[in-house]
């Protein structure tokens, strides 16, 4: 077992500085996550424009959290899956296309909330016009 190390700030940091490193290579590398991105930026300023209530702003934060967490983890899991396996197997195939069926899960749920939340409002707001 080894000795734990005594606990440190500048350790601290440099953990914060490898959680950003690992958001630039989600955003830099992969394609999906500048498009959840976009699509987050966007339920923002809708949530802004269309005053939503705490409660939904709660929401719409979890849900949005949930789609980057689940893209995170499925880079993740692909990354390690090519290292330990860079020819096809079909273990391999299986692990990635569960860790992708996770991100397209959060996608919808997250979409379904949006439309949820902003539906009624656009709606309402287009029949007042």
């Amino acid at each position: 077992m080894s000795k734990q190390k005594p606990f440190s700030i500048s350790e601290r940091i440099k953990s914060f500085q490898y959680a950003f490193a690992g958001l630039k290579t989600l955003f830099l590398d992969e394609h999906n996550a500048r498009i959840h991105l976009v699509s987050a930026l966007i339920a923002i300023t809708l949530g802004f424009v269309l005053k939503i209530s705490l409660n939904e702003w709660i929401a719409l934060v979890v849900v949005m959290a949930l789609v980057f967490i689940c893209e995170l983890i499925n880079t993740s899991l692909e990354a390690m899956a090519d290292f330990a396996s860079p020819e096809k197997h079909p273990q391999i195939k299986k692990v990635k296309d569960l860790a992708a069926a996770s991100v397209l899960i959060s996608a919808v749920s997250a979409l379904i909330v949006g439309i949820i939340l902003f539906g009624p409002k656009i709606i309402a707001l287009c029949s007042n016009n």
